[in-house]
């Protein structure tokens, strides 16, 4: 049987458009699966890795983070997956600097830890949103020693439960999730949810249903010139143990609103999607990181907890997709709109 022709869509020096070009075909290793792209998205990470080449170790470089499509092989001791299974993965070329595996090709290498089975009734373009925010949101939220993020940046360590398929009973604890309609805030609220913590979200007033049905059980308008006196006094009247903020918004006047409502609660968790605001800026008693997404942490979450969640809709594919077009050629606007701004969507390429 013939090998099938590979493409991808390249970055070849940082701040420069996305070339077309054939790629070599790639082939699974020990715990690793190949998957023939059906759908892959968008995450602001990848205009960051494509304006400034952070993160590249090797050039020309295949980047891009979610997949959804088709096991095409499975590598050595490889168990829960076959040919043809429908998944969704999370590519780390982030972290293995490897072209294999980044996502903007037809073919694409993941770890088999970072992949889940696809329900049928779920398609490739929805099923898409899941993965990077998915690794993101848990990242976030039950790691349970620091990290490093980058050189001089920690990740948080929170060290909150894994959600659950179940109800679960109140933690008694309550996060703030600023960002709440964004693509990794609307995860982590519902990661978090499932794990039975209070989630107050702050988002456009436009999007308090999303975040709604994300699970916040209250949302406040980011531009209310009120908005740190109104979450403090939120978090005060439900009464439960303040965890902190997770910002996935994480700019100079979001990290102003940070700092007054761990202030005026005495410290907390300050989880970023950037580098914090400097230490010497902080309240005493809050301790601030920035979330790195791949993490073996997440690894009980991926086998045990995706394809049953969202089988049964306790995982839901949010925010919905915004299908820019179908082909790699389409990847190259795709990063252009996620770098004008978008809100509650995620942006989409089909295959």
């Amino acid at each position: 049987m013939p090998v099938p022709k590979n493409q991808a869509a390249w970055l070849v020096k940082a701040s420069s458009p996305l070339e077309l070009g054939d790629a070599p075909f790639p082939t699974a290793g020990s715990g690793e699966l190949v998957i023939r792209n059906a759908a892959i998205a968008i995450n602001p990470l990848d205009c960051h890795m494509q304006d400034s080449g952070v993160f590249v170790q090797q050039w020309p470089a295949i980047f891009g983070c979610d997949i959804a499509g088709e096991v095409y092989e499975v590598g050595k001791d490889v168990e829960r997956f076959k040919g043809g299974d429908r998944v969704i993965g999370h590519a780390i070329n982030l972290t293995s600097g490897r072209p294999q595996d980044g996502a903007f090709a037809l073919y694409t290498v993941i770890p088999a830890d970072k992949a889940a089975i696809l329900p049928d009734e779920i398609s490739f373009t929805d099923g898409v949103v899941v993965p990077f925010a998915l690794e993101a949101a848990v990242c976030t939220l039950s790691l349970e020693e620091p990290g490093v993020a980058m050189p001089g940046v920690a990740t948080p360590a929170l060290g909150l439960p894994y959600p659950s398929l179940h109800d679960v009973p109140s933690s008694g604890k309550t996060l703030i999730v600023y960002g709440g309609s964004s693509s990794v805030g609307s995860m982590t609220i519902q990661i978090a949810t499932a794990a039975g913590i209070h989630v107050i979200a702050i988002s456009g007033a436009h999007n308090f249903d999303f975040s709604k049905r994300c699970g916040a059980a209250q949302v406040f308008d980011h531009k209310d010139t009120s908005l740190a006196a109104k979450v403090i006094e939120a978090v005060l009247e439900k009464g439960n143990e303040f965890i902190g903020i997770f910002d996935a918004i994480a700019t100079p006047e979001t990290y102003a609103n940070d700092i007054t409502i761990l202030e005026q609660l005495e410290g907390g968790h300050l989880a970023c999607v950037h580098p914090p605001p400097p230490t010497t800026d902080l309240p005493a008693n809050v301790n601030a990181g920035m979330i790195f997404a791949v993490n073996d942490a997440v690894t009980p979450v991926w086998k045990d907890y995706v394809t049953p969640a969202l089988q049964s809709g306790k995982l839901q594919c949010l925010p919905p997709p915004f299908i820019v077009g179908k082909g790699l050629e389409h990847i190259q606007s795709a990063l252009e709109k996620s770098k004008a701004g978008i809100s509650a969507t995620k942006l989409v390429v089909e295959l």
